[in-house]
Formats: structure tokens, C-alpha cells, sequence
């Protein structure tokens, strides 16, 4: 899988994430299929959601939400990253830019799904 700094956590493990902060992590693995298709398929990237037991604000620092990471000498695009709101209460789930502060409640969930990476080569030669 490819991670890059996410949650200005790292690949840190869950029992020290939250035993460090007030949340729970919810969702931690691989984002199956997010890599593109090629004779090598990219990576898949990471995805994790983080509920949180208090209030507070939560910033985050992406990139690759608009734009899939190309693929190379006829690789196909892996797939872009996202950034969701899950609200407590209601479940309404708000779609977020890569770039964002925002002030969440006890409840609330954070899910962060790491862009795949672009394959290589073209797709029907196989890996």
C-alpha cells in the first residue's frame, strides 16, 4: 500500500494513536483497487477513518483529490484520493477538499482514503 504522512500520524499504530488523542480508529487497511491497471498495477493506497471522542479541530493536508496519480508508457491512472465528513447524529457524509480545517463534534468521523498509485506499461501485457 502507499502512505504518505496521513493524519500527520504516519503508519503509527492504532493503540498509540489513540492512546496519544481523543479518537478511535475505526478503519485502517489497504484501499483495494485504488491502484491503476497496467502490466505492473500501481499501488494501492491506505485508507483509515478516525472517530472522535471530543470536540475539536481537525486539519488536514492533501493532495491527489482532483487529479488520479498518472499512469506511465501506457499505464492507466490510479484512483484519487478523498477526504470525508461522516456526521454524528444525521450520517450525513460531506465530500472534503485536500485542503480544509474544520471544527468536529464527540461522534463525528474523519475518513481519509490515500490516492492509488499509476500503473506501468500497457494494461493487457500483464505483471
Amino acid at each position: 500500500a502507499i502512505h504518505s504522512h496521513m493524519t500527520n500520524s504516519r503508519i503509527t499504530d492504532p493503540e498509540i494513536l489513540e492512546w496519544r488523542f481523543p479518537v478511535r480508529v475505526e478503519v485502517f487497511g489497504i484501499r483495494r483497487g485504488s491502484g491503476g491497471a497496467g502490466r505492473c498495477r500501481g499501488g494501492d493506497g491506505v485508507i483509515r477513518r478516525l472517530r472522535f471522542l471530543e470536540a475539536m479541530t481537525v486539519g488536514i493536508l492533501s493532495s491527489r483529490r482532483r487529479t488520479a496519480p498518472f499512469g506511465l508508457e501506457g499505464g492507466l491512472p490510479g484512483l484519487p484520493g478523498r477526504n470525508r465528513w461522516i456526521r454524528a447524529g444525521s450520517g450525513e457524509v460531506i465530500e472534503l477538499e485536500g485542503r480544509v480545517e474544520l471544527g468536529v463534534a464527540p461522534g463525528d468521523e474523519i475518513e481519509i482514503a490515500t490516492p492509488g498509485g499509476g500503473g506501468y506499461g500497457e494494461p493487457e501485457a500483464g505483471c
